[in-house]
């Protein structure tokens, strides 16, 4: 699996230079046993945002900071000293080791009967290649995270279908699933002039389960310079794996620029555009497209793009009923990767299940040209500052799955495909739906661009997909940027999602 994103977000946030030194002295202060209520996290993360922000981190001329990532990788996680191994209990924990650019040591604890007791790093947590056990002698590998395992797939195998580690990154996965796209806790200053804050989870709570039990409640505290956070997770795996999330935020600062349920993904090609791509593959991506339910009940279909350029797209100024970044392409022939199992990438969908107030729902698409580099980011962005001395709350729902359900079920957008005209004056788009039937009669396109011109629109049925094909052609007209909008209905009733799109000249 990749966590380059999320690596590169702890790269940043180390260099940022923001963290102070929390003292030694005081680490080793923390109890190892405590009562655990459900107001434990909130009251820390009160206190927390009291206080000046300080974390301690590996020092960088530690052998443990000074992995390569192929070195970190032969550390590995011993499966004999995961947690409730041996008990009557439907999950297994596992806790990750720091090294690499994991260089922030993190607390795992686990709360039983009210008691919370923390899990104290030891070698034998992991099992070290003996190359990596000579290089690191007798240093001690502190806990950079956590991942858990259920009998996802079958009775007769743990599959793992959680972690989190790096900053306040994590990934899911469903049934038959591969990680793919990740959520992170908040998103701070995304593509800002500024640079970008990331702040971290520094302590995870888990609660045991239940011998019949098919879910597993996570907490986690939350720290970065701007602010504090009591985060409660309540994750049922399945056909779909479905996490609950619970916010509260301790500000320190006023937050500006916040995202709210933030996720990532990698987007380098499809087959709408391979002018810049030399790849023998036809699709490399994790997500192809972002999936919206605007609060008046409109289904939006927008295809994600590997700009030239950064871009940041705003749709709605009213919360959705759902979004989410969405894996559409589903069969190993739409890539011809043996390896990479992109047809396998869990859909993600966001659902508030508290009022989320005015804002904006922001896609940020990041030029890359490479699939190792997560490159997508969307996020509801509130309106309103959120104001530094108060507790600030939200709550949201997640699936992670492989096709988001919404209702009413609507033809859906599986491809878009476009290039220049015969005459070379206009840009040709061809659009692919399914899920609408394939009987053209009695259906019209509802189209639109905010500039330029549209000519030449057609509807008919495709044999290939056992869909409906929309072409049209647009003029831009010596403009720049063009976005497009386009839906089939028949009379008055959409009969599809709606495509959206932007064009632009680069």
């Amino acid at each position: 699996m990749s966590h380059w994103l999320l690596l590169l977000a702890v790269t940043v946030s180390c260099l940022a230079g923001a963290a102070a030194s929390r003292s030694a002295q005081e680490a080793s202060q923390h109890p190892t046993r405590y009562r655990f209520a459900p107001s434990t996290v909130l009251e820390m993360a009160q206190k927390l945002a009291a206080r000046d922000y300080a974390v301690t981190r590996i020092p960088e001329n530690s052998p443990l900071a000074q992995l390569s990532y192929d070195q970190y990788r032969l550390i590995r996680v011993n499966p004999k000293q995961a947690i409730w191994r041996n008990e009557q209990v439907p999950f297994r924990l596992e806790v990750l080791p720091a090294g690499f650019l994991f260089t922030l040591p993190v607390r795992v604890s686990v709360v039983e009967s009210g008691v919370a007791r923390e899990i104290v790093p030891e070698q034998t947590m992991f099992e070290l290649d003996p190359s990596i056990a000579k290089l690191l002698g007798n240093t001690p590998i502190p806990l950079s995270g956590l991942r858990l395992r259920t009998q996802l797939n079958s009775r007769s195998a743990w599959d793992e279908f959680l972690s989190f580690q790096g900053a306040s990154y994590f990934q899911a996965i469903p049934r038959g699933g591969h990680y793919g796209a990740s959520a992170r806790g908040l998103a701070l200053r995304t593509a800002h002039p500024q640079g970008e804050e990331f702040p971290e989870f520094t302590h995870f709570w888990v609660e045991r389960p239940s011998a019949n039990a098919s879910g597993i409640v996570v907490h986690a505290l939350l720290d970065s310079p701007s602010t504090t956070g009591a985060y409660r997770f309540s994750i049922t795996p399945g056909a779909e794996t479905i996490m609950d999330v619970d916010v509260t935020l301790f500000p320190r600062a006023p937050l500006e620029d916040v995202g709210i349920a933030p996720l990532t993904s990698m987007f380098l090609f499809d087959e709408s555009e391979r002018m810049r791509i030399d790849d023998y593959r036809d699709e490399v991506h994790k997500s192809d497209g972002l999936q919206i339910v605007l609060a008046s009940g409109e289904q939006v279909f927008r295809p994600l793009r590997n700009p030239t350029q950064l871009q940041i797209s705003a749709f709605t100024s009213v919360a959705p009923k759902a979004f989410g970044l969405v894996q559409r392409s589903r069969r190993l022939s739409d890539f011809h990767d043996l390896d990479a199992m992109y047809e396998r990438r869990p859909s993600v969908w966001i659902e508030p299940t508290s009022e989320w107030g005015p804002g904006e729902l922001q896609l940020i698409e990041i030029p890359t040209d490479l699939e190792t580099n997560d490159n997508i980011v969307t996020m509801w962005k509130p309106k309103e500052v959120i104001p530094p001395g108060q507790p600030w709350h939200t709550s949201y729902r997640i699936r992670w799955t492989t096709t988001p359900r919404v209702q009413p079920s609507l033809g859906r957008v599986t491809a878009t495909r476009t290039g220049p005209t015969r005459d070379g004056k206009r840009r040709l788009f061809v659009v692919d739906f399914v899920g609408a039937g394939r009987d053209v009669d009695g259906l019209e396109l509802d189209i639109g661009s905010s500039t330029g011109r549209i000519s030449n629109a057609t509807l008919q049925p495709n044999r290939l997909t056992k869909g409906i094909r929309a072409t049209f052609e647009l003029d831009p007209q010596n403009a720049d940027l063009v976005e497009l909008r386009m839906r089939i209905m028949r009379g008055d009733r959409p009969v599809t999602e709606t495509w959206l799109y932007r064009w632009t000249a680069t």
